[in-house]
């Protein structure tokens, strides 16, 4: 798959070696390419100020787990992914791709065309840092996932610039009441790091609840999930410019853990109705990597 990046207007035509090279990128997209489906083709990134960043982090639920349709292939032209190699792509799903076997649709793509919707004049890009089956603490300062996304963040802060971060995350911490009795404060305390070390203090920051269909899974599996998502309903009175898409109504796909595709796709709708309130209250932050 090739590269998003912006055309180099100083660059002489018909260079030999240039040839090539299209040649052989060409070649090698093919390669890489799913068998039957048409190689990505290039495009150039919008000015830095027009590409709008959003990071989603978070474990399987915003990783994305749900059955694959055609319409999860389908590239929106102004949604972006960052892909582990560092490079800008066409969204589609999986955007993530955190456990081979077990990709699917998750929240950001149905987030990222609701966004691309809203804003004719912005592309979205997305940056999925999500992580299946990973309990609060690795996000927070000092763990491991934290301190990847805020690499990845700074990374895709050279071509754009930082709009928002999606967080879904909780079914983990919903095991244990320690856990999920200290989770609002955690989560509180990690957005307000995230905020300092992207140099962003106001950045919008929305959380969604885990799904409620975790309620009946019996008291051995999930017996703090309503605290868990108690604690997520609380953010938005206790961090200043934070958000809660709720999960109520959604569905899971016969797990009891997962949402079902068509359960995502509208969580990553109330996910951008959300953001986008938080940002026509006070303009996005626009950090500097």
């Amino acid at each position: 798959m090739k590269r998003f990046s912006r055309p180099n207007r100083n660059q002489p035509p018909g260079r030999p070696g240039l040839v090539f090279a299209a040649i052989l990128a060409n070649a090698l997209s093919l390669l890489v390419s799913p068998a039957g489906a048409a190689p990505i083709q290039p495009a150039s990134l919008p000015a830095k100020e027009k590409l709008e960043l959003y990071l989603l982090l978070g474990q399987s639920n915003m990783a994305g787990r749900g059955q694959l349709a055609d319409e999860d292939q389908t590239p929106h032209p102004r949604v972006l992914v960052f892909t582990r190699q560092n490079q800008w792509e066409p969204a589609v799903e999986p955007i993530t791709h955190d456990k081979p076997a077990l990709l699917g649709v998750g929240p950001g793509l149905a987030f990222g065309k609701a966004m691309a919707r809203k804003k004719p004049g912005a592309t979205i890009g997305l940056v999925p840092c999500a992580l299946g089956g990973t309990p609060l603490r690795r996000w927070q300062r000092g763990g491991d996932l934290y301190s990847n996304a805020v690499h990845r963040a700074r990374r895709a802060m050279r071509d754009g610039t930082l709009a928002g971060i999606l967080w879904h995350q909780g079914e983990s911490d919903a095991g244990a009441a320690t856990n999920a009795s200290s989770y609002g404060a955690r989560l509180g305390q990690m957005v307000q790091d995230l905020r300092a070390e992207l140099g962003a203090p106001g950045l919008p920051f929305v959380a969604g609840q885990i799904g409620e269909f975790l309620y009946d899974r019996g008291p051995d599996r999930s017996p703090y999930a309503r605290e868990v998502n108690a604690a997520i309903a609380r953010l938005p009175r206790a961090v200043p410019g934070t958000g809660c898409a709720r999960s109520k109504g959604l569905k899971d796909k016969g797990d009891q853990l997962h949402f079902d595709a068509a359960s995502q796709r509208e969580l990553g709708r109330r996910y951008a109705a959300v953001l986008l309130r938080l940002q026509a209250k006070a303009p996005p932050a626009r950090a500097t990597p």
